[in-house]
């Protein structure tokens, strides 16, 4: 009986876990714009400055954020064709599952309980983020494009999984920058 308890208990677990590791992402963007003309980058640090996180954390965002403009072909400058800025939110989450109708409970068997006694209601909380990376155009001071990821910030104070998640994070936001090449419109 315990080891189906057990079992139970680890299943909801893993489905915890895994449901936690992903980040939504989403973005918008100035249609009008090519962003074929980008080249470089800098840092927009006022904007930077605002975001209500640690420094150390900013520098990680921002690391991760260099590492994967460079990567594909961007280059950092001090004469930028756009500014990346970054903001962050989080709020806690509070999950509650209803575990009661898995099919074990009271039935026939070894003596009443034969199966035991069905799960109840369980309760987790966690702490979900969302991380803004915004690109501005330097020229027209504009904003260009924004992405947006969230997901849980599971990290248990590990250091290295708080670097992983952070680039997990910037990785799936930039994933889907730069948008698709302009629309144009036909001229008659």
């Amino acid at each position: 009986m315990k080891t189906i308890k057990l079992i139970a208990s680890l299943f909801m677990l893993a489905v915890f876990a895994a449901s936690c590791s992903s980040v939504k992402v989403t973005s918008d963007y100035d249609r009008m714009t090519d962003f074929k003309e980008y080249k470089t980058f800098a840092f927009y640090k006022p904007g930077i400055d605002q975001a209500n996180i640690s420094d150390l954390d900013k520098k990680r965002i921002l690391r991760a954020i260099q590492n994967k403009l460079v990567a594909e072909g961007y280059q950092k400058s001090s004469d930028p064709d756009m500014l990346v800025s970054i903001f962050t939110s989080e709020r806690e989450r509070v999950t509650v599952y209803n575990n009661a109708g898995w099919g074990w409970g009271w039935g026939w068997g070894w003596g009443p309980m034969w199966g035991g006694a069905a799960f109840g209601p369980s309760v987790a909380t966690s702490t979900e983020g969302s991380l803004y990376i915004d690109v501005i155009d330097t020229k027209r001071k504009e904003l260009i494009w924004q992405g947006k990821g969230t997901g849980d910030l599971i990290t248990n104070g590990d250091i290295t999984k708080k670097e992983e998640r952070i680039s997990l994070f910037v990785n799936e936001i930039l994933g889907v920058f730069p948008p698709p090449a302009k629309i144009e419109t036909a001229q008659k």
